[in-house]
């Protein structure tokens, strides 16, 4: 059985229809007014600094540029922030966000497709799933910090259990709702049931599929502060949650920081490797 009946992308030659929601103007015209913004909360951010002159409470943009230079470097023998550089504590973090977030996706993939093939087992699996996505993080760290203790595991467990709901809805929900006409076809040219599910329904779900394992990578980011409250020293969640006990406001911010650009920067390798991936996407 090959996969001759999955979506195909456009003939080659012919341009990808832009998406109907895409913002109006060229390249250029949306830098320009992403900087504009970006400068305007920075004077924005600098005002409201100088208003209130508590730096416990809000921290100047030039307190967390200098909080920047010391953690990256080493002053007066101190180097970093508790002996490691800001993009070792950066590194560790992005590490256990990577492993936790690949655990909880392939789980979640495997979860989806049996929920959306096996009905009897929707019916008894789907609330559990629910039951899980509603849990904060922090509610089940404590249990896993009780079996596992504070090493790398209950960290990494606490990830890959944030991550696998938001990926096993969304293949569930892809899988169950996959083109009926398409599944149908495949069967009367003499597909079996898992080679259909291979050949035409995962390739017919891969796009939501993808939304879902963003959205699961964007929780574990979210995660990793309530992951790192123990023993969580180098790592960016661990190094916020020491500035906090210190009231170092800007180490806690620049910690934020850090966790937001490398954020986007992970959303935006995600978003290339979707289109790349998934050239139908949006090909009606």
């Amino acid at each position: 059985m090959t996969t001759l009946l999955a979506p195909v992308s456009a003939p080659e030659g012919t341009a990808k229809p832009a998406p109907a929601l895409a913002p109006g103007g060229g390249l250029r015209r949306r830098i320009a007014l992403r900087l504009l913004a970006l400068i305007a909360l920075g004077l924005l951010w600098e005002v409201a600094a100088r208003v209130l002159n508590n730096p416990a409470f809000i921290p100047s943009p030039g307190a967390v540029w200098r909080q920047l230079i010391l953690t990256s470097t080493t002053h007066d023998g101190v180097r970093g922030y508790s002996g490691h550089l800001l993009i070792e504590h950066l590194g560790v973090s992005l590490r256990r966000i990577v492993i936790g977030s690949a655990i909880g996706v392939a789980g979640g993939l495997l979860i989806g497709v049996l929920l959306g093939t096996i009905g009897w087992l929707r019916v008894i699996a789907e609330p559990v799933v629910t039951f899980v996505r509603a849990l904060p993080p922090l509610a089940y760290f404590s249990l896993f910090i009780i079996w596992f203790g504070i090493d790398e595991t209950p960290k990494l467990w606490l990830l890959s259990i944030a991550a696998l709901p938001p990926v096993a809805v969304a293949t569930a929900a892809a899988v169950h709702g996959a083109p009926s006409g398409l599944v149908e076809a495949a069967r009367a040219l003499g597909a079996g049931r898992w080679q259909t599910v291979r050949d035409v329904v995962l390739p017919s779900a891969l796009p939501e599929i993808f939304t879902g394992v963003r959205l699961a990578v964007g929780v574990a980011y979210s995660s990793v502060v309530a992951a790192e409250t123990i023993n969580g020293v180098p790592g960016i969640g661990g190094m916020i949650r020491d500035a906090q006990r210190y009231s170092q406001t800007d180490v806690v911010v620049l910690g934020l920081f850090a966790i937001g650009l490398s954020g986007l920067l992970i959303d935006a390798l995600l978003r290339i490797a979707e289109e790349r991936l998934i050239p139908w996407r949006g090909i009606s």
